[in-house]
């Protein structure tokens, strides 16, 4: 599995410490190297229709400057890993701008499926839909490999939201099971077993789907 796009655990403990002790220019270094994950991180699910009126560089900046402010409760008071606190305030900003967006079109994007902007495929995007290959892997053409994974992305857009969201922490942002079950609010076996239910009901998409689960096979 990939390293996880959040940046080195040790190295922001470090900067914490530095936090707690008053020195501002740990701030801004602590929020400035987590800028780029909580870019991705957004852009896997701010719906398409949100995209077309705000940039995901305006989210990204909304929840630096909250996490900013509410930064020394945090210091005081670590109860979770800094990156899943920062991410949780990152998906209550996204869980607002699509309410704004719900209220401002006058109609509620629950009526179509959300159509998450997800990144152009990478290798752990590829090594995932190998996943779901029955045998032995043989060689494929990159260009083969990327459409693959645009397939499995589709099939992933297809997922309820909770099924959608534990793909996308586990195999996109590269979480753990303990990160994620902590990030949840879940035990440790509740996480993994809702993880094994998500990538069972992501196999049901794409068996449905015939021309994929062809391609699957080959």
């Amino acid at each position: 599995m990939a390293n996880s796009i959040w940046p080195d655990g040790e190295a922001t403990a470090e900067l914490l410490v530095h936090v707690r002790d008053g020195e501002s220019k740990a701030v801004e270094v602590l929020l400035d190297r987590h800028r780029d994950s909580l870019r991705r991180m957004i852009a896997l699910r701010l719906d398409q229709r949100i995209m077309q009126r705000l940039d995901v560089s305006d989210v990204v900046q909304d929840v630096l400057i909250e996490a900013n402010r509410r930064l020394i409760d945090y210091v005081n008071n670590p109860t979770i890993p800094f990156h899943l606190w920062i991410r949780q305030i990152a998906k209550d900003r996204i869980i607002d701008a699509h309410r704004r967006h719900r209220l401002s079109a006058k109609r509620s994007i629950d009526r179509e499926h959300a159509a998450s902007a997800l990144p152009p495929p990478d290798q752990s995007t590829m090594d995932f839909a190998n996943q779901f290959q029955d045998g032995a892997l043989t060689p494929a053409a990159a260009a083969t490999q990327r459409e693959l994974a645009q397939h499995i992305e589709l099939a992933i857009q297809q997922l309820k939201d909770n099924d959608r969201e534990i793909i996308l922490m586990r195999h996109y942002e590269q979480l753990n099971n303990q990160e994620i079950a902590q990030a949840l609010g879940l035990t440790e076996p509740a996480a993994s077993m809702r993880y094994l239910r998500a990538i069972k009901r992501l196999r049901e998409v794409i068996e449905s789907l015939p021309d994929l689960y062809r391609e699957l096979q080959e």
